[in-house]
């Protein structure tokens, strides 16, 4: 059992992509990640911190820092001092949060029974952690990673690119046992049709009735540009013709300055 997490901040927002886009979200980011996305909109989280921001108070975003590792039962004190209980959604994020799976499963075992639905936010590509916690969250909103933009952390930039799909349909496989899973792409203008229509593919062949969001990119760091809307709906299209969900939702919390 877990009894402290690497922790980055602890804040009240509302969900800003996906299919539960504007519902109230408590977020409990966790440090560290083993990914490099080029548009990646929080690369303060790929190396663990310090410290952790804890919100004092819903909504207002002033915080009071604690050391990390964080224990758990001051996360779970945090999460109540937010009104943890008048969120629709806990959402587990990162970094990437399968990176401390003992940590994600006692956690959402002790949030879930105040009330809020636990979504888990994940790179998609832990299977075996998913399987510690797996019976412990509501929602697996998985990521599906293309190499067109992403690389493993330990890869050295240049490196040939190396597809994740293999990893991401076993990681579905496990994650179809979750009440609720959705898949998502972040759509960029280095994206090639061929790896969205994969993706789509092997969805299908796993769990049909998955959503996927075809994200557009939000325009960060060394990525500068978003697709055309013409090529997005091309892909909308083209991927529909896989999969009966398949929606276009951009992050939306960028437009009116929510974290």
């Amino acid at each position: 059992m877990a009894r402290a997490a690497q922790m980055v901040e602890v804040f009240s927002s509302v969900q800003g992509e996906g299919p539960h886009v504007g519902t109230s979200t408590l977020f409990m980011r966790f440090g560290g990640c083993d990914l490099r996305c080029r548009w990646c909109d929080s690369p303060h989280t790929w190396q663990p911190a310090p410290t952790c921001r804890l919100e004092i108070e819903r909504g207002t975003g002033r915080s009071r820092g604690v050391a990390n590792p964080v224990a758990l039962e001051a996360l779970v004190a945090a999460a109540r001092a937010l009104e943890a209980k008048a969120h629709r959604f806990v959402a587990l994020t990162g970094g990437e949060p399968l990176l401390q799976p003992a940590a994600v499963a006692e956690l959402a075992a002790r949030l879930r029974p105040e009330g809020p639905r636990i979504l888990l936010e994940t790179h998609g590509l832990a299977s075996s952690a998913l399987e510690q916690v797996v019976e412990q969250v509501d929602v697996v909103s998985m990521d599906w990673k293309l190499a067109s933009d992403v690389r493993r952390a330990r890869d050295p930039v240049g490196a040939p690119l190396v597809p994740f799909h293999e990893e991401h349909e076993r990681f579905l496989r496990v994650a179809r046992r979750a009440p609720e899973v959705v898949v998502k792409i972040v759509v960029t203008a280095s994206t090639r049709d061929e790896e969205v229509l994969e993706t789509a593919t092997r969805i299908a062949r796993v769990a049909p009735q998955t959503p996927l969001v075809l994200q557009p990119v939000t325009p960060f760091g060394p990525v500068r540009e978003r697709p055309r809307a013409e090529r997005l709906l091309t892909l909308q299209a083209r991927a529909a013709e896989r999969l009966p969900d398949v929606r276009l939702i951009p992050q939306t919390h960028p437009l009116y300055g929510a974290p």
